[in-house]
Formats: C-alpha cells, sequence, structure tokens
C-alpha cells in the first residue's frame, strides 16, 4: 500500500469513527442522561447538541465519499467493498433527511417554545439516528473483515 493510499485509508478512518463514535454517543449516553430534564431543557439541549455535531458529519460525510471512492479506484470492486459503499450513501441520504427535515423541525419548534411539536421532531429523529448507527458499525465491520471476506 503506498503513501497516497495510506493516507486516504487514515482520513476515510478517521471521518468513520468520528461520525459513528458521535452517533454512539448520543443514542447510548447523551439520551438516558438527557432524561434527568424536563423536556423544554432536554429538547434545547438536543437541538444545540446537533447544532453542534451536524456541521461536522457534513465534512465526515465529503471526506467518506471522496475517500471511500479513490479507495475504491485502487481496488477491485468486490462485494465487501460495494456493501460498504451502499451503506455509506443510504447513511449520508438518511443524514440529509434528517438535518433537512427532522432536525429543522426540531430547532424552528425549539425556537417557537413549542415543546409538543419538538418531542414530536426527537420522536421521528431518534429512530433514523438509531438506524445509521446500525448502519455505521456494519460498515466497519465490513471493513475491519474486508481483508478476509474480499
Amino acid at each position: 500500500m503506498g503513501p497516497l493510499t495510506s493516507g486516504l485509508l487514515a482520513l476515510h478512518l478517521l471521518a468513520a469513527v468520528a461520525w459513528v463514535g458521535g452517533i454512539f454517543f448520543a443514542h447510548m449516553a447523551l439520551r438516558p442522561a438527557s432524561m434527568l430534564l424536563d423536556a423544554p431543557q432536554r429538547l434545547s439541549l438536543w437541538a444545540a447538541t446537533f447544532g453542534r455535531f451536524f456541521p461536522w458529519v457534513w465534512g465526515f460525510i465529503a471526506v467518506l465519499l471522496v475517500s471511500g471512492h479513490a479507495l475504491m479506484g485502487q481496488a477491485p470492486a468486490r462485494g465487501s467493498l460495494l456493501a460498504m459503499a451502499a451503506i455509506g450513501w443510504t447513511m449520508s441520504l438518511l443524514f440529509a433527511y434528517l438535518y433537512f427535515v427532522l432536525f429543522a423541525s426540531l430547532k424552528r419548534a425549539v425556537a417557537a417554545s413549542d415543546t409538543p411539536a419538538a418531542a414530536q421532531a426527537m420522536t421521528r429523529i431518534r429512530p433514523v439516528m438509531a438506524t445509521n448507527l446500525a448502519l455505521g458499525l456494519a460498515a466497519s465491520a465490513l471493513g475491519a473483515l474486508h481483508p478476509v471476506l474480499g
């Protein structure tokens, strides 16, 4: 593996770890801890947290798509690589929906102090986050197993 490939792989892995790790933290640690807060505080916390995390996710997605496709161009397109690419695009599309539709609803509701609407937005956000977490973990496992799976 040459230096360009190694650098692309390192960038790819760092972006994947940061994105999936952020989702894991939000879903498995922040979500249960935030339940100690009253609904308006909890929903404001989520809007602020997502407002800080989601711009990073756009950067992670850019790095993942560019580096992933560049790495695929250097190797034969085998099953595990194609599966990782499909998962990556699925996660990216789910995130776009989450950002432009669901998160926008949450921000509007929190800004308007509409607690029921904000709670409904969070109820719709949770399964999308859980799905992206599961997909990200699956893609990570495929990446680790790629040398064996081909």
